[in-house]
């Protein structure tokens, strides 16, 4: 058959939750356009259940991947590195459709996507060091404080950076040990919809990232008010509907990041997602256990254990 009379084969997006692909339990799908208007894809528009599906997926993959070591999750995100380097030209051709950049611009928006994935997979065995700590204390004792992920966290990913912003909202969540709720970019999903993909054909089990696209408010209302859900990442909600989030996510203590400031549109893209991240991401989402240990008493002639 000759190829100009082959029929080409239109890739359906769908979500990522718990290690599969579901399509929105409500059925529905809104069209995705590149900046000049012209029509991408159909994404899934999720749902309160998707989003409530989702907690449940991530609550159920907390324990094995809170609890494996931190070497470990290094060796599981550096796998993810290398499956994106190997999907590279998807990812330049989509975002650059999504956010309207030539494609040197956008190949070196995924490259520094990449690289930031590997930058903060060589953290997860480290950051133990910079948070924790032994603690000078009076008396036969050794206090000792360690660092310990959250839980399941909702994360609000930037609305105009679709990659290199999502890489960097999703990676220090995930490398400390907390599992991930995602909502897409709305206008420009596709980015984040292809990366699980990648996830699901890692080591990265399931549940540990679930990805959900569709209309941000109302995905993040159900999540901010879930009582399952114990922090959340305002990145991708502008000032209006971070005020309510936040309102929403005092009612389980959860722990909230809101970064500032907004920019004139109102979304929290002003961030230099190009700039070195530092660490404030990583311990963002991460409780202090502090334990104390009788050493015995300590004499003259040294200690007595």
């Amino acid at each position: 058959m000759s190829d100009q009379n082959r029929l080409g084969v239109f890739k359906t997006y769908k979500l990522y939750v718990g290690g599969k692909f579901p399509r929105s339990e409500s059925g529905r799908v809104y069209e995705v356009t590149d900046s000049k208007g012209q029509w991408l894809a159909n994404a899934p528009q999720s749902s309160r259940k998707d989003a409530r599906d989702a907690v449940v997926a991530a609550r159920k993959a907390f324990g094995g991947w809170s609890g494996a070591t931190a070497y470990n999750r290094g060796q599981v995100l550096y796998r993810v590195a290398e499956m994106l380097e190997g999907r590279k030209e998807q990812f330049v051709r989509e975002v650059a459709a999504s956010e309207g950049l030539s494609k040197s611009k956008a190949a070196a928006a995924v490259d520094a996507a990449i690289d930031r994935w590997v930058w903060y997979a060589g953290w997860t065995d480290k950051i133990g060091q910079i948070a924790g700590g032994a603690n000078p204390v009076a008396g036969p004792y050794l206090n000792l404080s360690t660092p310990e992920p959250t839980g399941v966290v909702a994360v609000l990913a930037p609305q105009k950076s679709s990659f290199l912003g999502l890489v960097s909202v999703i990676a220090p969540v995930i490398a400390t040990g907390n599992t991930a709720v995602v909502i897409a970019s709305a206008d420009a999903p596709l980015p984040a919809l292809s990366l699980g993909e990648v996830l699901a054909t890692s080591d990265v089990p399931g549940g540990v990232v679930n990805i959900l696209s569709g209309v941000t408010a109302e995905i993040a209302a159900p999540l901010a008010a879930h009582q399952d859900v114990n922090a959340i990442d305002l990145t991708g909600a502008d000032a209006e509907l971070a005020k309510e989030l936040e309102i929403a996510a005092a009612d389980n203590l959860k722990r909230v990041l809101r970064p500032q400031p907004v920019d004139a549109d109102g979304a929290s893209d002003s961030e230099n997602w190009l700039a070195s991240p530092g660490t404030h991401r990583l311990t963002a989402f991460l409780e202090t256990k502090t334990v104390w240990h009788p050493t015995g008493a300590l004499g003259a002639a040294g200690s007595s254990y």
